[in-house]
């Protein structure tokens, strides 16, 4: 476990930036305003007041611009508007974004057609094409959005890291479950609330809060260490259930990138929920597992292997507080 969790952590301290979004996605939007024109929105993370990442939308061969684009600088980002005319429509093309492959980000790109169906691509440096579908039913936006909740937790290294101290913290058995069980709850119902409209905080604050709910936690296991138990030690449900409610609302941010699909809401926001668990839950088996191997080589080492096993735990919740605590302040800076 001491070798596994010292992984695991050190992914964090060693690129915070990188996974606390320092690193943000571009997004591509094509709206179908009729059979043969989309307008294109084009938002590309900027490198100071001037300057943006080298990335540019190809579209299909058969696709004309319609009208010059518009440029503007917002939120620190450079976005780009331009109506396309594409004979024939866009299914079946392939859309490429040049210069992604020579980068470490990512493409979020969202196609919405007149019927109002969607379709969501998550594109990265080693496959930076995708191809236009032909409209899809239920069982494709199902398989979307469950792909895509997935992909959203497991590049969140916040919400796993919070998760991570939850397990450090309960040390597995009923306990984690309980309070896995709780936090699904909580941030299943900001996240409905948040998607659907009913509820809107900015996303900075909520970046922060998030933060500062895994510093309180890590704050919590040191406590337990010292002989002092909080009260995540004694009811990690109750912190789990009130912090939840602060990550749905994170998790609300990246399913509102994509969108509801019309007609498919329902489906679509389902399966956005059961791909954040099914994330939750494959990191959670990865880590008990680890945890499993660690005690067996540590019962091989005893006393010395325990004792050890416990000083890197508390090694551990140092390292997670101090990456949160980073996070905490580089938000707030940021409002």
């Amino acid at each position: 476990m001491a070798r596994a969790l010292l992984v695991l952590v050190a992914l964090a301290v060693s690129a915070p930036g990188v996974f606390a979004h320092e690193v943000r996605p571009a997004y591509l939007e094509l709206r179908q305003i009729g059979p043969d024109t989309y307008d294109v929105l084009w938002k590309v993370p900027g490198r100071g007041a001037d300057l943006r990442l080298g990335l540019d939308v190809d579209l299909p061969a058969g696709c004309s611009r319609a009208s010059a684009p518009r440029a503007a600088m917002i939120n620190g980002a450079v976005t780009q508007r331009w109506t396309a005319r594409c004979a024939g429509g866009l299914s079946g093309g392939t859309i490429h974004i040049a210069g992604l492959s020579a980068t470490m980000t990512d493409v979020l790109a969202r196609l919405e057609r007149l019927d109002g169906s969607t379709q969501v691509t998550r594109l990265t440096p080693s496959s930076p094409s995708f191809v236009v579908a032909a409209p899809a039913g239920a069982l494709g936006i199902a398989r979307t959005y469950t792909v895509l909740g997935v992909e959203h937790i497991l590049s969140g290294i916040d919400h796993l890291l919070f998760v991570l101290a939850l397990i450090l913290i309960t040390h597995g058995g009923w306990t984690l479950v309980k309070t896995v069980t709780a936090f699904t709850v909580s941030h299943s119902i900001t996240l409905s609330l948040a998607a659907l409209g009913y509820v809107h905080v900015p996303p900075p604050p909520v970046e922060a809060a998030i933060a500062l709910s895994i510093v309180f936690v890590a704050a919590e296991i040191v406590r337990g260490r010292q002989g002092r138990l909080g009260l995540t030690a004694r009811a990690p449900w109750i912190v789990a259930l009130t912090f939840g409610l602060m990550h749905g609302l994170g998790f609300a941010g990246g399913l509102s990138e994509a969108g509801l699909p019309d007609g498919h809401v329902p489906t679509a926001l389902l399966f956005f929920s059961i791909g954040v668990e099914t994330g939750h839950f494959l990191f959670i088996g990865v880590v008990l597992s680890l945890i499993a191997l660690g005690h067996r080589t540590a019962a091989r080492l005893a006393p010395i292997g325990h004792q050890r096993s416990d000083s890197i735990r508390l090694l551990s919740a140092y390292a997670i507080g101090s990456v949160a605590m980073f996070w905490v302040i580089q938000r707030l800076a940021a409002f």
